[in-house]
């Protein structure tokens, strides 16, 4: 075994304060950006989304019963409808579309139950949920790339940003030296990473400090409550069945990572997100799903234990709800310092669909794997950087959510090779 492997902290596994208190502060500080930014697009309160991140974070640990480890942020699959809803009906009227979205994952979580999961190992072989963690990983290049170089121009115009690709290339830098470190150190690269990357870009005056003079250290968020609308539910709700699509998505690629058959536990990880769901949209708060950023920092760490989850999500609730000061300082880290670490975390996620392929044997001279895998990962990640989704009525299918469909019906449709056909292909 080597000193790497040795190193590898499981699900089960308990560490001290002293260690859980920085590896949960990395899991904040690496959802942070996304969960922030969805509220910042629909109008939503952001402190109160951090808070409902945390609270939904514990209820998803409490359902699962303390079995998988996963952090959950805002869902970026429900801005355009709350955005449609809001500039109509208001934002407290699309809080009721997101509860009964939480409902609608409740009830597939009671179906699923009631016939059981083996339906997903026809469904989803090896070859295509692979394949789709290659598209959760790739497919969030785009942004990752843009969060690392682009900025501004005094127009509003995107334009290329050498002080920020500067500061990118160094806080990337840093997150890899890091996680080939052994000790502590190795455990936590991506936060001292960020610090690293925020004390340069204050060198480089990238840092508006004014927010975080200006915020309370004590205060509480804007919570608001729901207003019942038929409308606003039919418009928000039904986007809840794409999000299940990315949830098992998810959910197989942490399996994954932490070499657990997550499976048996699909009906619970959907209640739980579906909990966290409701309880957001009764606080108005944004839709929360589990999260590929948190998924890539488990990657580089090989820190797996849920309990840090118990800590990253105690740390955003007491952020949101009862520190906006904190919150104004981890929300004046500036775009190119996340995505540094963001090209190392998703480029981690999509690695590790390539070593499921070998690692379960895939055998490409099977044409019907080399079909379902080729279809799956050029569209998947065609659609996610590109920004395309295809449209149905009022809602959109993104990428990783049709490239799955689409692999589901060939894994489906595609005959099986006979024995006899693969021995010849692979002479």
């Amino acid at each position: 075994m080597s000193h790497r492997e040795r190193e590898v902290i499981g699900v089960d596994d308990r560490v001290s304060p002293g260690r859980a208190i920085p590896l949960g502060i990395q899991h904040m500080m690496s959802m942070f950006g996304s969960t922030v930014l969805v509220p910042v697009l629909t109008g939503l309160d952001p402190n109160v989304a951090i808070m409902c991140s945390g609270i939904g974070t514990i209820c998803y640990l409490l359902v699962t019963g303390n079995k998988i480890p996963s952090y959950l942020g805002s869902s970026f699959a429900f801005i355009s409808p709350i955005l449609a809803v809001g500039a109509t009906q208001g934002l407290d009227a699309a809080m009721s579309g997101v509860i009964v979205a939480g409902a609608v994952f409740l009830a597939v979580a009671g179906i699923i139950k009631l016939v059981g999961t083996g339906w997903l190992d026809r469904l989803l072989p090896s070859v295509l949920v692979a394949s789709v963690m290659v598209v959760i990983g790739v497919g969030l290049s785009a942004t990752a790339a843009n969060m690392a170089f682009m900025g501004t121009d005094a127009s509003g115009a995107s334009v290329f940003s050498p002080q920020g690709a500067m500061v990118a290339a160094i806080t990337l830098l840093a997150a890899v030296i890091f996680s080939g470190r052994g000790g502590i150190i190795g455990t936590v690269p991506v936060l001292l990473a960020i610090i690293v990357g925020y004390v340069i870009a204050v060198a480089f005056g990238m840092v508006n400090f004014e927010p975080v003079l200006q915020a309370a250290w004590i205060g509480l968020p804007n919570v608001s409550f729901p207003k019942f609308d038929v409308g606003a539910i039919a418009l928000v709700a039904p986007v809840a069945v794409v999000t299940v699509i990315e949830h098992i998505g998810h959910l197989l690629a942490v399996g994954e990572i932490v070499d657990k058959d997550y499976r048996p536990l699909l009906p619970r990880s959907l209640a739980g997100d579906g909990l966290s769901t409701i309880i957001s949209g009764f606080l108005g708060g944004p839709p929360t799903t589990t999260y590929a950023e948190n998924i890539g920092v488990m990657s580089v760490t090989r820190v797996y234990s849920t309990q840090i989850f118990w800590y990253a999500g105690g740390f955003a609730l007491i952020v949101g709800g009862l520190c906006p000061k904190l919150a104004a300082l981890i929300n004046s880290i500036p775009s190119p310092v996340m995505g540094g670490v963001c090209l190392l975390l998703f480029g981690l996620i999509a690695s590790n669909g390539l070593r499921m392929l070998v690692s379960n044997g895939v055998d490409f001279d099977v044409n019907r794997n080399l079909m379902i895998a080729s279809v799956v990962i050029i569209l998947g990640v065609g659609m996610e950087t590109s920004g395309i989704a295809i449209p149905l009525g009022d809602y959109t299918l993104p990428g990783m959510a049709t490239s799955t469909l689409v692999g589901i019906i060939l894994n489906l449709v595609l005959p099986q090779e006979k024995k006899a056909e693969v021995e010849q292909a692979s002479e």
